[in-house]
């Protein structure tokens, strides 16, 4: 237990040791809420209970130093209503409110109903990249429609507000069978590249829950995992491949993928910039690890699964985001079968 408390705890976490001798964790934070947090600092449970901690709006608290009537005294009634706290995904409240507090930056003193259609064009356009400013609108619009349904604003500014079509792309590249020979033919079995690489490969899992797993979510060859996007609980098995790189890769943490420098768990955006780095070790650019995620379910698909057999392992929740890699998968194995007849009637044809 006192190795424990020794080990520095996350930004903005207090440990004390109760009369009982039991550890006792918070998140405590000028202006939020004081959180218990379960377990010890760095274990899975931990750090889900403090990702929701600091992704929470300060406590009710902070509104005493906001003027009414402002977008910073609507921000911090958005952030405590049921539907920020209870009805949205904490990955999804992370990045909402990720972009509301940039904007309550620049525009936090200025009135909610002085906040015109034009005004939002005028944001709008600021932003280049067109993804980024759909995000920007679905977030300043729930924040507007939260002002309606509080008697903040009689109408909602972004209504009518549209944007342009956003240009089908594949997004993030598949890895093929080439570049997943290369990476690892450059990290051997035993390194944490290898390791990492293993476990988004063969759970077909986004890198935000790849970083939390650990031994302790294995249980009678399946892999338990609780997607923090969707909040599903899956329950993998372990493929064989995977297994043999476990057990060669020995862990004293409770997650597999840890910091090289302090042996902490990685964050989700942390992991991403390392990965990346792993890859052009490998001599392998313009790949990343939610590409893997795709190869995964590529190989699923080219094994024969059907598109809700690979939302068992991948938790995808919408049919049709896994529906075109077994459309791929059958369009493969059909024009190889046709051709397979066509070249077995011109060999029965005589000349």
């Amino acid at each position: 237990m006192g190795q424990h408390l020794m080990r520095r705890p996350p930004k903005y976490v207090q440990g004390f040791i109760d009369r009982h001798g039991k550890a006792r964790f918070y998140f405590r934070r000028a202006g939020f809420k004081t959180v218990p947090l379960p377990g010890l600092p760095w274990s899975p449970e931990f750090m889900a209970a403090y990702e929701v901690a600091t992704a929470e709006q300060p406590a009710q608290i902070g509104s005493a130093r906001t003027k009414p009537g402002t977008i910073s005294a609507l921000v911090v009634a958005y952030y405590n209503s049921a539907e920020f706290k209870y009805e949205l995904a904490a990955e999804t409240r992370r990045n909402r409110r990720s972009t509301i507090e940039q904007f309550r930056e620049q525009h936090g003193d200025k009135r909610v109903a002085l906040l015109q259609r034009d005004h939002i064009q005028k944001f709008l356009a600021k932003i280049e990249r067109p993804h980024a400013r759909r995000n920007w609108l679905k977030a300043i619009r729930s924040l507007m429609r939260y002002a309606v349904q509080i008697g903040m604003r009689i109408d909602e500014p972004t209504e009518g507000v549209k944007l342009g079509r956003l240009i089908k792309t594949e997004g993030f590249t598949t890895w093929s069978e080439e570049n997943i020979a290369a990476f690892e033919q450059t990290h051997a079995v035993g390194t944490r590249a290898r390791l990492a690489f293993t476990l988004l490969l063969y759970t077909a899992q986004r890198r935000g829950d790849v970083v939390r797993m650990g031994r302790q979510h294995i249980h009678d060859g399946l892999l338990s995992v609780r997607q923090s996007k969707t909040g599903a609980m899956l329950k993998i098995p372990v493929h064989p491949a995977l297994k043999a790189v476990l057990d060669a890769t020995p862990s004293e943490h409770l997650t597999f993928l840890t910091t090289a420098a302090a042996g902490r768990p990685f964050t989700s955006d942390g992991f991403g910039h390392w990965f990346l780095a792993m890859c052009r070790e490998a001599g392998l650019h313009g790949l990343s690890a939610h590409g893997l995620r795709k190869a995964a379910c590529r190989r699923l698909a080219e094994a024969g699964c059907t598109a809700h057999e690979i939302m068992s392992i991948s938790g995808h929740r919408s049919l049709k985001e896994v529906q075109w890699y077994t459309i791929a998968a059958d369009q493969a194995r059909m024009a190889r079968a046709a051709m397979e007849k066509a070249r077995s009637r011109t060999s029965s044809v005589k000349p």
